[in-house]
């Protein structure tokens, strides 16, 4: 007998370091237990923002699904910007290289709506010029 979903939830949470709070209540699960198993499973993406899938059943159980972090903080950290440009593609403010652009996209491939890894880079390059951030060749 499978178990009655109640709830699914999705929200982005600082990798290894969840904490209680009313962001997790709205999933209805032990927020404790919860944070302790997350924090386990994303104590090497400290730092990073980690989406994630909440699946509360009525029984009060639950199971997550760890993400990939979001293109936008992947390329931020490449770049070693804060933030983007507040006019997009008008105004420069910084600059990637294409091998690292190659590599958030490998690491984006599961996530992403693509079969192979030239497609995926696109979509990452879309997200640079959108940002103001120049691939450089």
């Amino acid at each position: 007998m499978s178990k009655k979903i109640a709830k699914v939830v999705k929200m982005e949470l600082p990798g290894g370091d969840a904490k209680p709070g009313p962001k997790l209540a709205s999933a209805s699960v032990n927020m404790g237990k919860f944070c302790t198993d997350f924090n386990a499973k994303t104590a090497d993406r400290k730092g990073e923002i980690v989406p994630v899938i909440i699946t509360a059943y009525e029984d009060k159980s639950f199971d997550f699904v760890v993400k990939t972090s979001p293109v936008a903080g992947l390329i931020l950290k490449a770049a070693g910007l804060q933030k983007g440009g507040a006019q997009g593609r008008k105004t420069v403010v910084g600059h990637i290289s294409r091998a690292k652009v190659r590599e958030i996209a490998e690491y984006k491939l599961p996530d992403l709506n693509c079969n192979d890894v030239e497609a995926a880079m696109k979509v990452v390059e879309g997200s640079c010029l959108n940002m103001g951030i120049v691939v450089d060749d």
